[in-house]
């Protein structure tokens, strides 16, 4: 399933690969322990066992007639420097996975497989073996298969007890079902899914932020009762491919948008017709605790607290108007904290008009 990829070079007669820094036999034990993890996210599809140089998948035994394949991959960026620092490793895999499945799901697509590359100067058995727990989680949740991974070790890469993670996702979509966008109109409901945090943007700013604040990992969290500081930051990104899927089953969804980077000013254009812009009211949500706080310890505008972070919606769901109603209670039934934030206008310049910050966010 994983292989460790540094390769030695020639060295004189005695010296071993684990003189230079990479540990074979830590490689083969983290093979060993992530096997029943990756077993746990078997599902309709998978074509063979584990093992092989590459993953098999066949979407017609997972139900599909027509598909599209719909790919994405993507990391978790610098809260990863929260989870070493903060020491905990358990959670950063389901981000891993969130970051590529919600990009599936907005356009119609079931996340079928993941793949994830776990890289790092020495190989810590059980650091990697949680990172990689968490990854499994994140596919059990949306409903992919682990199918495989690359575990490298390279010495001089990377600083001690530092490590990188990316991700690939798969997913598919019927031909005649596929989101993107087109059937958008002036007059459709925005509805907002909110966020557990921060989920997985904007952590450069975050820890600029902690610094100035005097704070560390593991003192008391201002904004979250009960838990560090550390363990507040790495609330992992909310996964919503099932409800979303549900929704879409069920009819009149027109366009979904992941707020990720750029926020929401950036995001929801990305799915909207030309010729189409959207009003949000940012009175209709509660700004989360931890960009109240974030914003109170950097003087941060509310212009850029919107761009950088989700501030408390983390998928937005375009519908038809006559489906808000009923969307919303289907979503809200599968879990989700649904809220009827703005609606789609004309407007030649298109983009996002956000107003009532100054009131909703003081």
């Amino acid at each position: 399933m994983r292989v460790l990829t540094d390769k030695p070079s020639s060295a004189p007669a005695g010296t071993t690969y684990r003189d230079a820094g990479v540990d074979i036999d830590a490689g083969d034990a983290l093979v060993e322990a992530i096997k029943p993890l990756a077993a746990s996210t078997r599902r309709p599809g998978m074509f063979g066992g584990l093992g092989g140089f590459g993953a098999v998948f066949d979407p017609k035994a997972a139900g599909y007639k027509d598909p599209l394949l719909v790919s994405s991959t993507d990391g978790v960026g610098t809260k990863l420097k929260v989870a070493i620092e903060a020491d905990k490793h358990d959670t950063v895999g389901i981000d891993l996975v969130a970051m590529c499945v919600n990009d599936l799901v907005v356009q119609g697509a079931e996340p079928l497989f993941f793949l994830d590359y776990f890289a790092t100067g020495k190989l810590a058995v059980e650091t990697a073996r949680q990172v990689i727990a968490g990854i499994a989680e994140g596919c059990r949740i949306s409903g992919s298969a682990l199918v495989g991974g690359e575990t490298a070790e390279m010495p001089g890469m990377y600083e001690d007890g530092h490590y990188d993670l990316a991700g690939f996702s798969v997913g598919a979509v019927e031909r005649d079902e596929i989101i993107d966008g087109s059937l958008v109109k002036e007059g459709d409901v925005l509805l907002g899914l909110e966020s557990d945090g921060v989920h997985s943007n904007g952590y450069s700013l975050v820890r600029h932020l902690v610094k100035k604040s005097g704070l560390t990992y593991a003192d008391p969290a201002p904004f979250a009762p009960g838990k560090s500081l550390g363990e507040a930051l790495m609330t992992p990104t909310r996964i919503y491919v099932k409800p979303l899927l549900a929704a879409i089953k069920a009819g009149g969804v027109h366009a979904m948008a992941h707020i990720t980077g750029g926020g929401l000013p950036d995001n929801l254009p990305r799915v909207l017709p030309e010729g189409h812009g959207a009003d949000l009211d940012a009175a209709s949500w509660d700004l989360n605790p931890v960009f109240r706080w974030l914003k109170g310890v950097g003087n941060v505008a509310d212009a850029e607290l919107a761009r950088t972070f989700n501030c408390g919606i983390g998928m937005i769901v375009v519908v038809a108007p006559e489906r808000a109603e009923a969307l919303s209670a289907l979503l809200a039934a599968e879990g989700e904290r649904v809220r009827r934030i703005g609606t789609i206008v004309r407007r030649a310049e298109g983009g996002v008009k956000l107003t009532g910050t100054e009131k909703a966010w003081a």
